[in-house]
């Protein structure tokens, strides 16, 4: 079977939401509309991706090996498992990113699955051609997902109502959805995809 639609759950991991390492202001806010989209793509019968930060202890990423940021999402610990309140479907399709020490990998389209496939070679095999975005943080993972999906030839719907920004400036995530849009993005709310998804449903 071929599924026209798929939703991407960018790192909603408790390193990224409130008392986190790197914590998103709100993170936590977005869960249950996530858990909202997620309940009605698996109604439906439509893929559930899952992006996780999976950092090793020393990589560029981190201040003091070169990047930006303190500490997050390492490899195995409780700040880079998703948040317990959510509800990821046993068959959501989890994606790992971030492990290469020399990279920062912000998109999903640089995680892989646990068989080493690509974000891109699993959306081509189930012949998705739009992808519903939702997730942490609107100015670095969502805003690099949803462009990168578009550069590769699959629709990017950013899900208002499910994302939250780190915003070290202030504007920044209102920046970052002006880029999305500039490169083809759309924006949606659960209202929206739910009509969108029921009527291609019925048919």
């Amino acid at each position: 079977m071929k599924f026209k639609e798929a939703l991407l759950v960018v790192d909603v991991q408790n390193d990224f939401t409130p008392k986190g390492a790197l914590a998103v202001p709100k993170g936590d806010e977005i869960i249950p509309a996530l858990n909202k989209y997620i309940k009605l793509f698996s109604a439906n019968k439509l893929p559930v991706f899952a992006t996780r930060d999976w950092h090793p202890k020393e990589t560029k990423h981190f201040k003091q090996f070169g990047g930006v940021w303190p500490p997050h999402c390492i490899q195995n610990t409780k700040g880079a498992r998703f948040h317990p309140a959510l509800k990821l479907p046993t068959e959501a399709i989890l994606l790992y990113k971030g492990m290469d020490p020399g990279k920062d990998s912000y998109s999903a389209f640089q995680a892989l699955d646990a068989n080493g496939a690509e974000l891109l070679m699993l959306l081509n095999i189930l012949g998705v051609e739009d992808v519903y975005i939702g997730g942490l943080a609107t100015d670095y993972c969502v805003k690099f997902s949803a462009i990168d999906a578009v550069k590769n030839g699959i629709r990017a719907h950013v899900l208002l109502d499910a994302i939250k920004g780190v915003n070290m400036r202030p504007s920044d995530s209102e920046s970052a959805l002006k880029e999305m849009l500039s490169w083809g993005a759309k924006t949606q709310t659960f209202d929206n995809v739910s009509k969108r998804i029921k009527r291609k449903g019925a048919r």
